[in-house]
């Protein structure tokens, strides 16, 4: 059975201004002058202005009265109130320039050119005594499979499957082995390697073939780093040194030496090459940056890829044209429709060009809160000195709403004299010490990475002393709270940090 009712709601919508500012927040300064660009393609009415216009020319205010003889069209009226509306703002709002915007010539970063990984691999194939063009194929496909580590992950079968379905090629696992075994002997030293342990006995190997000619001492070395590559590789792996010193019987320092010398090798063959699906290079440009001027921090927005724009003079003139036909009574259909289109674009550049204002006075309202927020640790550089901060203490202080600082935030950087920073490094959780003062999670990290740098690696310190030795320090956390902690860090657990 339907039924009518009657029922109030509130609801919050944006404007399109207001989404479109949201976006824009969202782009860094990297990336905002491709925006400002895409905007020029599609809205031809915005242009970027020339250094040298002084600003835009006046507009005869006489020729937009077009309602002073006859009763003009109710589309000419529309069009009249925007045209005046439009003439009497202050031209100069049309145009967006930074305060500390300074002219720089154009550079361009030269990109070297260069062949991939697997094309060197492929020019080493002369090398092989292939019999005939099937092992070659073979080759190809090996070669193929690598990845962009260096290593062969997919099995052979699989090979010899994709082999048979694509190339109609029948063949065995010996038979691709044996070209594997020779792919493995190419240049970087542990290409084609199925596993880290072989990837590692393969550079030792062919070490160990070059120092056939080097003293006794550097033979046994090498000698013992294969013996534990490939009969104490997972002690190794477990730093379970002990044992090792058991199982091979040499002595700690012969460990020790074998040990550094496996060290010095490459778990990533590939890593000095670069990939055809990531050639592109990405910079850091900070949208921000903080001078310290005699202990005065001074605060300035980076507005090198945020051109001067304005709206076209051309489209101005357009509908200043328009304006005279319509006073006149001459204005037709297709003469309105272009009215109502210049109009909407010029409508369009207006908004586009308050936006991009609207984002730099947001965007600088709030690193200066941030600057005020984190004075000390930006004196100073001293990670200690940062105050626990969370995007609701900005918020509070700018009177913006948390989803907008948190996309000024987002993906940000900040040029200090210490270094480029994101300025999502600056947020964090507080806790009280045992003395009741309130100190950042960023300082109990700092603290913490200090302890472990400085402890014996020998002997290194398990979460449970590192809890202690905080606590003796003042910061009272648990014991699972401190393993967090040394995870963020990206610092491995006790039995993993230790070293002969």
């Amino acid at each position: 059975m339907l039924r009518q009712s009657l029922s109030q709601k509130m609801l919050q919508k944006l404007s399109p201004q207001q989404i479109q500012l949201m976006k824009l927040l969202q782009v860094p300064t990297v990336n905002l002058e491709e925006r400002i660009k895409e905007e020029m393609e599609i809205n031809p009415a915005l242009e970027e202005a020339n250094q040298n216009d002084a600003g835009l020319p006046e507009v005869d205010a006489n020729d937009a009265d077009f309602g002073a003889e006859g009763e003009a069209p109710q589309d000419a009226f529309e069009m009249e109130e925007y045209w005046s509306s439009y003439v009497e703002d202050d031209p100069s709002s049309y145009k967006l320039q930074g305060d500390r915007y300074a002219a720089e010539e154009d550079k361009t970063i030269p990109v070297a050119v260069s062949g991939s990984f697997h094309d060197y691999l492929e020019e080493q194939l002369g090398m092989l005594n292939l019999t005939d063009e099937r092992q070659h194929t073979i080759a190809l496909q090996i070669i193929g499979s690598i990845d962009d580590d260096g290593y062969l992950r997919r099995d052979l079968f699989s090979i010899m499957d994709d082999l048979l379905f694509s190339r109609n090629i029948v063949t065995e696992e010996s038979e691709i082995l044996s070209i594997l075994k020779a792919i493995q002997r190419f240049d970087p030293p542990g290409v084609g390697a199925r596993t880290l342990q072989e990837c590692l006995l393969i550079q030792l190997q062919g070490r160990q073939e070059q120092s056939r000619h080097a003293s006794i001492g550097e033979q046994f070395v090498i000698d013992l780093a294969i013996r534990i590559v490939r009969d104490g590789f997972d002690e190794f792996t477990k730093k379970h040194y002990e044992k090792l010193i058991r199982q091979l019987e040499v002595s700690e320092d012969e460990l020790k030496e074998a040990i550094d010398e496996i060290l010095k090798l490459n778990p990533k063959p590939a890593s000095g090459y670069t990939s055809n699906s990531s050639n592109a290079i990405n910079y850091v440009v900070p949208d921000f940056i903080i001078i310290n001027r005699d202990n005065e921090l001074e605060l300035s927005l980076n507005v090198r890829n945020a051109p001067e724009l304005r709206v076209s003079d051309y489209y101005r003139d357009m509908l200043k044209d328009y304006a005279r036909k319509a006073r006149n009574n001459r204005a037709d259909r297709q003469d309105r429709e272009a009215a109502l289109f210049i109009k909407q674009k010029i409508d369009s550049a207006k908004w586009f060009i308050d936006a991009i204002r609207q984002r730099q006075e947001t965007m600088y309202k709030t690193m200066y809160a941030i600057m005020q927020y984190q004075y000390d640790y930006f004196l100073s550089g001293d990670q200690t000195r940062l105050r626990p901060m969370i995007l609701k203490d900005i918020a509070d202080i700018t009177s913006l709403d948390i989803s907008t600082v948190s996309r000024v935030v987002n993906s940000k950087y900040v040029q200090t004299e210490f270094g480029v920073k994101r300025l999502k490094e600056f947020f964090s959780e507080g806790m009280q010490t045992q003395e009741g003062e309130e100190v950042s999670t960023i300082e109990v990290k700092k603290v913490l990475s200090d302890l472990i740098t400085a402890e014996d690696k020998r002997k290194p310190l398990s979460d449970e002393k590192l809890t202690q030795l905080l606590s003796d320090k003042g910061y009272d956390i648990a014991r699972r709270t401190v393993a967090k902690y040394r995870e963020q860090l990206n610092l491995p657990v006790a039995r993993l940090r230790k070293a002969l």
